[in-house]
């Protein structure tokens, strides 16, 4: 087997030259690096990733939640992770929660044991938040919150609620059902309600679920405009028959005269879209269509779906950023930690840590007291990335 001495020898260098080249640290010069490549190239030597990670102390392995990849807006959501992390050297391991007997306690564990550098946590999760606080490794939370110093990052929900009132109430619509997963999700949010308002003011929400605030906005919104609304269950996210089924009854009230318009995931509008067309009930005139997320899915329903659509590019992009920063930061606290205890074992006395301190984090929610479930969860995110109206045939033109 070709080694590191072979490569060194080859091209005339030092193996220290050489130890340089492969783990990518400190100086070499452009025509040594050549050198070095080239023995590389012409022994075929293949270096050696567990040693290299060994020796780096990383790696360069990321862990990737969601719930499944069967739904577009994961699969299309994982693609745009994986290729952000990649342009920042970082490889994806993928975690469907859905799809796998095992989940996210495998990951963090893994984590923990220092065999991955970092999660990114894109699933629903019934863990209180001082599990994923005391992991004490880097953490990327996306449309969800994981607690304080864990960066999250996740589309301004809120105002895809209001787009798409805007969008249906301009257009006529008077009798909107929004079809979602279980109900039942949010409600780690209601029990964080009934404790904020009470003795435990100013707590922190339980709820990882901050996408509520799409549903909450377009009902609000819909009933100020004295417009009927109502919120039909599904099955959960990887039950796309489950969607099927619950949008051959909501036709039937279609059919029915009790509902001119729906707004749902990219699957869900899509079998809405198709089953109405089977029945020949006439979109956009007889019933409005809208979906929420925008992925391809919503180009190929038969018709082309008026959507609002998630930033998949800027979100990834966002959470590879965090993700990377979050890697270093904690090299950072190792390395002073490790420099710390070198001092104290050379002069027997403590000095100050060097190395960066946590990420700060959302600092919690707003004003316990306030009157709007969704003033108060808008903290629990991080960083916003906007959403947007991307316009086709199954709404009215005003």
């Amino acid at each position: 087997m070709v080694g590191m001495r072979d490569v060194a020898k080859s091209a005339g260098v030092s193996l220290s030259t050489v130890s340089l080249v492969v783990n990518g640290t400190g100086y070499v010069s452009a025509e040594m690096r050549e050198r070095v490549e080239a023995a590389m190239r012409a022994l075929d030597y293949i270096p050696n990733e567990l040693a290299r990670n060994l020796y780096k102390g990383r790696t360069d392995l990321i862990g990737v939640i969601v719930p499944t990849i069967r739904h577009p807006f994961f699969s299309t959501l994982t693609a745009c992770v994986q290729h952000a992390l990649a342009d920042r050297g970082l490889r994806t391991m993928l975690c469907s929660t859905a799809d796998v007997a095992a989940g996210e306690a495998e990951y963090v564990d893994m984590l923990r044991r220092h065999m991955m550098d970092g999660i990114v946590m894109g699933a629903h999760t019934t863990h209180d938040l001082d599990y994923w606080t005391s992991i004490g490794r880097p953490v990327v939370a996306f449309d969800r919150y994981l607690g304080k110093g864990i960066a999250s990052i996740g589309s301004d929900h809120e105002q895809g609620g209001l787009l798409v009132a805007d969008l249906l109430l301009k257009a006529g619509a008077r009798r909107v059902v929004t079809v979602g997963g279980p109900r039942a999700q949010f409600h780690d949010l209601e029990q964080w309600e009934e404790t904020a308002a009470g003795a435990d003011a100013g707590a922190e929400p339980g709820t990882t679920f901050p996408t509520v605030r799409y549903h909450l906005t377009l009902e609000r919104e819909l009933k100020a405009a004295g417009a009927w609304h109502e919120y039909v269950e599904a099955g959960e996210v990887d039950d796309l028959q489950g969607y099927a089924e619950t949008m051959r009854r909501v036709c039937d009230r279609v059919a029915a005269g009790e509902i001119d318009a729906v707004v749902s995931s990219d699957v869900g509008a899509a079998f809405c879209v198709q089953e109405a067309l089977r029945r020949g009930i006439r979109i956009p005139e007889d019933l409005q269509v809208v979906a929420y997320d925008g992925t391809y899915l919503a180009q190929a329903a038969g018709m082309r779906v008026t959507a609002v659509r998630q930033d998949f590019e800027a979100i990834s992009d966002l959470i590879a950023t965090r993700m990377l920063e979050a890697i270093q930061r904690e090299a950072a606290k190792e390395s002073g930690a490790r420099r710390k205890a070198a001092d104290v074992a050379a002069q027997g006395r403590p000095r100050g840590v060097v190395g960066e301190g946590e990420p700060s984090g959302p600092e919690g929610v707003a004003d316990p007291e306030s009157g709007e479930v969704v003033s108060r969860i808008i903290g629990m995110i991080g960083e916003l990335v906007p959403v947007r109206v991307v316009p086709g045939e199954t709404v009215r033109s005003r």
